[in-house]
């Protein structure tokens, strides 16, 4: 070994008032590797604790008792979501071009079929009616002086015709008076037609005069006054935004009924005329009998869903149009005397039910944490919903399509509205 080797060694070793210093022998870059690696650890348990604690986002369904109010009449087979309608609205307008000069409704009002809800400015139009009446007056009177006319000329040729059997005329003078009969009764042709054109355009008169005044097609309520006095409002859309294309909107209340969406998995479950209960998110405890209408016969590619209407057996001022409601498809009632016996256990949407360890599981939102329950699933089964017979009651909260992630005491978010 050569002086400058001996020379590198010796730099690098530690005396030993340098190795009391540093803790009794222990090397200075060991301490320093131990603390990079704490740090290291505390970084990575932080972000584990950080990742691991943030709540996962989960979609619920309430795991329903048979027989109960939410499953009555043999069990709630489906359920679906949706909003109520108005199968008759209107948002009137105007048959013509014109100035409002008056609007008569505010949003809210109930409004009779035939009601004046608005008028439009009409001194143009009423002037015409005007002319049109004087028109028809002047026919009126041309026909009634070419029907004296005639009588006059029928006399003359009478008295003629007798004159000639007489001898003391001519023949000729007889022919002349038969020619007058034929041309007066000719004008008074001509001027019965004029008096038909007159009524004609006295007609169109007041039938353009008649929209200048804005009615009610039906009965209903006002939901939306669209125009105020002074502005135009015209039946085509015209540019510039200056032009009103409508007065108000009109809703038939009778008419209101329930539009939903159904699985489209599921739409072999539902059948026109079945009953169902529809409750609105506004009043839940509102319960509201219904029945199916008709299945639209059209899919939802984008949401692969059916739409539903509902038909709504009670109606009130409660029930306006737009409120979001879930409809329950009801089993149909059983026609024997002695009703049968609800099967013990609750019903849960089959994608709750998931295997956790070769054993059927699902999890139940409780205190904001998912817990893990290992359940007995019946073969029975009431549409796509699973009866569980036992470690679930009825009311709690169950996890839909759990991830395959989620843990028992995992923190979680209800993604959904209860149903």
């Amino acid at each position: 070994m050569d002086k400058t080797d001996a020379t590198l060694l010796n730099s690098l070793r530690i005396g030993g008032d340098e190795r009391e210093a540093d803790g009794g022998g222990v090397p200075r870059w060991l301490w320093i590797v131990v603390a990079v690696t704490l740090v290291l650890f505390a970084a990575g348990g932080g972000a584990w604790w950080w990742f691991a604690g943030r709540p996962v986002e989960v979609r619920t369904a309430a795991a329903l008792a048979p027989g109960s109010g939410d499953a009555a009449a043999g069990g709630a087979i489906l359920q679906a979501t949706g909003y109520v309608t108005a199968r008759r609205q209107a948002t009137v307008s105007t048959q013509i071009t014109g100035t409002l000069t008056q609007v008569l409704i505010e949003e809210g009002d109930v409004v009779k079929q035939g009601q004046v809800i608005a008028r439009l400015e009409d001194s143009g139009l009423r002037a015409a009616l005007g002319t049109a009446e004087a028109q028809v007056q002047v026919t009126r009177a041309q026909v009634a002086q070419t029907q004296a006319q005639l009588a006059q000329a029928e006399a003359d040729l009478r008295r003629q015709e007798e004159l000639v059997k007489s001898g003391w005329i001519s023949p000729q003078a007889a022919e002349l008076s038969r020619t007058a009969v034929k041309t007066t009764a000719a004008q008074l042709l001509a001027a019965q037609r004029q008096s038909q054109g007159a009524l004609a355009n006295l007609q169109q008169a007041k039938v353009n005069f008649d929209y200048t005044v804005v009615r009610a097609p039906f009965a209903g309520v006002v939901t939306e006054k669209a125009a105020q006095v002074g502005e135009i409002v015209s039946p085509l859309s015209a540019g510039g935004g200056f032009t009103r294309t409508g007065v108000g909107t009109i809703v038939d209340m009778d008419s209101l009924e329930v539009d939903v969406d159904v699985n489209e998995a599921y739409i072999g479950q539902v059948q026109p005329g079945m009953p169902a209960q529809s409750v609105l998110d506004a009043y839940p405890d509102w319960k509201i009998a219904s029945h199916v209408i008709a299945i639209v016969p059209s899919a939802d590619k984008g949401k692969a869903t059916v739409k539903v209407r509902v038909a709504l057996e009670q109606k009130d001022q409660r029930l306006v149009p737009n409120m979001a409601a879930r409809v329950s498809f009801l089993a149909p009632k059983s026609g024997s005397a002695t009703p049968a016996t609800p099967p013990k256990g609750v019903l849960v949407p089959a994608e709750a039910i998931v295997q956790r360890d070769g054993r059927p599981t699902l999890f139940v939102v409780a205190d904001a944490h998912a817990r893990a329950r290992t359940v007995t699933v019946s073969p029975q089964d009431v549409g796509p919903l699973k009866l569980v017979a036992d470690g679930v009651k009825a009311g709690e909260r169950v996890v839909l399509g759990p991830p395959a992630d989620l843990r028992d005491g995992a923190a979680v978010t209800i993604a959904d509205a209860p149903r």
